[in-house]
């Protein structure tokens, strides 16, 4: 792996990082649909750097966490699929005006913490896949 790419893999690890920072305290500060959408970008992040390491080239630009897996040739259960894809919505849901207000009123502490707990463990698989690469 060429020394470019190789930053690039730390620059999403690091990202990742602090976005999964920024997705907790969203929640502390009861900014439930926020903190979905950083647990997308902390996901979204973490299989970049997986997918750099995997095919040796850029990321490509799309949101698509189940989609990124698969680029990554990781071998995904059938929850942590779904979950990817129910996670995937979150990117959509908290940007675009037409679908924010329903995505607002979903976004209880319970269905919110549900989500967080979810991001959580999925997160924690995905740098352990960072050593087997």
């Amino acid at each position: 792996m060429t020394k470019n790419l190789k930053s690039q893999v730390e620059y999403w690890r690091n990202s990742a990082q602090r976005n999964w920072k920024t997705a907790l305290s969203l929640f502390d500060l009861k900014h439930y649909d926020s903190c979905l959408f950083f647990c997308h970008l902390t996901l979204e992040k973490a299989l970049k750097a997986l997918v750099v390491q995997q095919i040796n080239k850029p990321a490509p630009y799309i949101h698509d966490l189940a989609k990124l897996s698969e680029i990554a040739q990781l071998e995904t259960s059938e929850d942590q699929t779904q979950n990817l894809r129910t996670i995937t919505g979150f990117n959509m849901a908290a940007r675009y005006d037409d679908v924010k207000l329903s995505f607002y009123k979903r976004c209880t502490r319970e269905y919110t913490q549900k989500y967080l707990e979810i991001t959580r463990k999925l997160y924690s698989w995905l740098k352990k896949q960072y050593l087997k690469k």
